[in-house]
């Protein structure tokens, strides 16, 4: 019986061997094909930059003695050393325009670049977007006939397609990965990191894999790799091509990205929100926070607790939306929104401004008797808000407040409260209370009842202000 089974398994093993072997080579395997067509306009990115490095000329800098006498002064010897990195990229146009990530050449005084017949050039920066970790380089050729890649609509993929990334990770040159769109629309905000919107996949992507291109199966370009989480096993990002399509002819043109610029701070709307604001069906929006100083947006009328519900006729989905929606909008371009503001429905056309390179841009009464301060705080400590404090010339120096700021301290929150879990710490500016403005401690009766079981909080911290929503466990 078991020389029977034996002799079965064999067959099976031959069986499946001969069946292999009769297929014809790369049929059912497309990669190969895309390999071979893609690999020619895959470069490598090769960067060298100055770092300052701390030297001494002392042996016994630490030495206690030694600082007695010379305190820190040997910390000024320093000298310039050289840093070289890598990177990849991709040729977008025969003239020799490479598309890349900004991370790869940002700061760099020198970039080389390599083709796939082992060529070098040297290579200047054309424009560069650290929104979107995105740039374009350029090298000259004499030919002006350099092969290029077909940029593809990553809108259009879906998670679960198959997708091949091709890179120089660890110097390893045209290294070729495969895998799967694992999800869309990926938040990232971390270190380094600050994006919205990338597409994940479990491609392996590794260090040098940055600027190369994420092909899908047609064998166009559909993201550009650029980030990983290094202690994660198969969960990588890159960046949607349709971005890089919005913006390439700025960086050749201008050097930058011109995006247009409301000039809010912005949270998603929460059904309670909503329904403060007499919103039944409401789905989606974003509420505004701060409204900046001379913007687009005050010029243009919209206040704190607005809530955009349509921009341009579109409906607004969430933050992430809205903020991408704007960044499509030239400068100097018009905005149709249409606004709540305490429930009832505006329409708003609000002329953009530029975006700028970094955007991210009342005397009150102190002698409330005992009886109101501690009525004030009870409204409060349901929601683990202890204690509340009005402003003093004191608490304004120590948390560094203006002069004419308006609210009252958050002083103490408990532990493990419903405020504590919702991000409330002490020396928060409480501003508003479910949509009324608070400058003094009996303002607080007019905002909280007693019954109330949801609180919505307009703190502001570290000089912005945020909507927060507090809820009792009962």
């Amino acid at each position: 019986m078991r020389k029977k089974f034996l002799a079965s398994l064999i067959i099976l093993v031959l069986s499946a061997g001969a069946a292999f072997a009769l297929s014809a080579p790369n049929a059912s395997n497309p990669v190969v094909q895309i390999v071979k067509n893609a690999s020619p306009a895959v470069v490598n990115i090769d960067v060298e930059k100055k770092a300052t490095q701390r030297v001494s000329p002392f042996p016994f800098d630490d030495d206690p003695f030694f600082k007695h006498f010379f305190g820190d002064a040997f910390k000024d010897f320093t000298r310039s050393v050289p840093m070289k990195g890598r990177g990849s990229g991709f040729i977008v146009t025969k003239d020799g325009q490479i598309l890349t990530n900004n991370h790869v050449v940002d700061g760099v005084e020198s970039i080389n670049v390599t083709l796939s017949d082992g060529k070098v050039y040297p290579a200047k920066v054309l424009g560069k977007d650290p929104t979107y970790d995105l740039a374009v380089i350029k090298i000259e050729v004499k030919d002006k006939d350099l092969p290029i890649l077909e940029l593809g609509d990553s809108d259009l993929i879906e998670v679960g397609e198959g997708v091949v990334a091709i890179g120089n990770p660890y110097g390893l040159e045209q290294t070729v990965t495969t895998g799967v769109i694992s999800a869309k629309n990926r938040s990232v905000h971390a270190q380094d990191v600050n994006f919205d919107g990338f597409l994940q996949t479990d491609a392996a992507i590794n260090p040098g894999n940055s600027g190369g291109p994420l092909l899908n199966l047609d064998g166009k370009v559909i993201g550009i790799n650029t980030a990983i989480i290094p202690y994660a096993q198969g969960i990588c990002f890159a960046i949607p091509v349709n971005m890089a399509k919005e913006i390439m002819n700025d960086l050749v043109s201008f050097g930058k990205v011109k995006r247009g610029w409301l000039g809010v701070s912005i949270q998603n709307v929460t059904p309670e929100m909503a329904k403060l604001n007499n919103l039944k069906d409401l789905e989606g929006g974003v509420i505004l926070g701060d409204v900046f100083k001379d913007s687009a947006a005050e010029k243009g009328g919209l206040k704190r607790g607005d809530i955009i519900t349509h921009v341009n006729n579109e409906k607004v989905k969430d933050v992430n939306w809205f903020v991408q929606k704007i960044r499509t909008l030239a400068p100097n371009s018009e905005a149709a929104l249409k606004v709540i503001r305490r429930g009832k429905s505006l329409n708003i056309k609000i002329k953009l401004d530029e975006r700028p390179d970094s955007a991210d841009g009342r005397t009150s009464n102190n002698n409330l008797n005992n009886d109101d301060k501690g009525e004030a705080n009870k409204l409060l400590e349901k929601f683990g808000i202890d204690d509340v404090r009005e402003l003093t010339a004191n608490l304004r120096r120590q948390f560094k407040l203006k002069d004419n700021a308006s609210g009252i301290m958050i002083a103490n929150v408990t532990p493990n409260s419903p405020a504590a879990l919702a991000g409330l710490r002490a020396g928060d500016l409480l501003i508003e209370v479910n949509n009324h403005e608070i400058k003094n401690l009996s303002d607080l009766k007019a905002a909280v009842k007693s019954d109330d079981d949801v609180a919505i909080l307009l703190i502001e911290r570290d000089g912005s202000t945020s909507f927060v929503q507090i809820k009792t466990s009962k």
